[in-house]
């Protein structure tokens, strides 16, 4: 009986530290859906509207030095500096507690169900504001007001639920700005890339005893490491954060596609590349990346992408039997016209 008592009681214990050392569920951020912007060739959303957009998955653009580009074209009759944006939409969310998250160069209002929660609306460097919110009913209508005067321009607004609300209680949220800058630790230079992927072209270094401008994040790569859109002052690029330190909280950064997530049905191009030797075929250059197949020694195949580094062909984009991927270049051979091919 005994035995029977302290075996049931091992079995509870055994249970409960399973239970304890599950992994947390991560909780990601959402940009909402069908957001309509209306652009307008003034910083205070003055005068008629220039251009009205419909049908965007989120509001989460970092146009950098260049003009606006939404749904994958410019916007007409907007240039790369002095303008504002009205951004609308009314997205349906469980009622409860809310963390909300904007970042801004420059200026950013934003208003829930007509009620004015952030007003930072003035000229300045990227910020990132955060304040929560108790959602008690839906749907919930949101407006974005944002502004661009010179230089870089950043607008990214996302929420985290953080728990059920309590509806009769209703408070004004406070926002809190922190100024987040990055900085290189431990290493003489860090890559400057393309993309979040150790195979990305190499496009500059970053130097220790600099402060830089983070603008976003991307956790493609997988492994231990997520990477940064960093802002140089005449660069913009991706850096791994292994040699990274912050000031501020990193994840406050607003997790950030790339051009890597929007090429795979990039078209052919008439110029082959032809392994050298069995390869993995992978989902981005990186060998962190997952292995999506090999490719037999003499196998031809598509190359419609390239990354270089020190001046030279570094990965390689190729389509093979349906599938798109990335295969390391110097141990392949290229049939065709290598210029026609983009570096990426």
């Amino acid at each position: 009986m005994k035995r029977m008592y302290h075996a049931a009681w091992g079995l509870a214990l055994a249970l409960l530290v399973a239970l304890i050392l599950l992994p947390l569920t991560p909780v990601y951020a959402d940009f909402g859906t069908n957001w309509q912007a209306t652009f307008f060739n003034s910083t205070d959303l003055s005068g008629s509207p220039t251009a009205t957009l419909t049908g965007i998955n989120g509001v989460n653009f970092t146009w950098g030095t260049s003009a606006p580009v939404v749904n994958g074209a410019a916007v007409p009759g907007i240039g790369v500096d002095n303008f504002s944006v009205r951004f609308t939409s009314t997205q349906n969310l469980t009622p409860g507690v809310y963390n909300f998250v904007v970042a801004s160069d420059d200026g950013v209002r934003v208003f829930i169900n007509g009620a004015l929660v952030l007003d930072k609306f003035t000229p300045r460097s990227l910020t990132t504001d955060s304040f929560t919110a108790n959602v008690t009913s839906t749907p919930v209508n949101f407006t974005i007001e944002y502004f661009e005067g010179l230089d870089q321009a950043v607008i990214q607004f996302q929420w985290f639920p953080q728990g059920a609300g309590t509806p009769a209680v209703t408070t004004t949220p406070v926002a809190t700005s922190v100024p987040l800058t990055a900085s290189v630790v431990s290493v003489r230079g860090l890559s400057l890339r393309s993309g979040p992927y150790l195979g990305a072209s190499l496009i500059g270094v970053l130097r220790p005893g600099t402060p830089y401008t983070p603008l976003a994040r991307n956790t493609d790569e997988g492994g231990a490491f997520t990477w940064y859109l960093i802002n140089t002052g005449t660069q913009t690029g991706w850096a791994s954060g292994r040699y990274l330190e912050f000031t501020g909280d990193p994840n406050a950064f607003p997790l950030q596609s790339t051009v890597f997530e929007q090429i795979d049905g990039a078209p052919d191009l008439g110029v082959l590349a032809v392994p050298r030797s069995i390869m993995n075929f992978r989902r981005r250059p990186s060998q962190r990346s997952a292995v999506i197949g090999q490719i037999e020694w003499g196998a031809e195949t598509s190359l419609i992408g390239r990354t270089i580094q020190g001046g030279n062909n570094f990965w390689f984009q190729v389509r093979y039997n349906g599938q798109v991927g990335w295969i390391y270049a110097p141990f392949v051979s290229v049939r065709g016209n290598i210029n026609a091919v983009p570096i990426r």
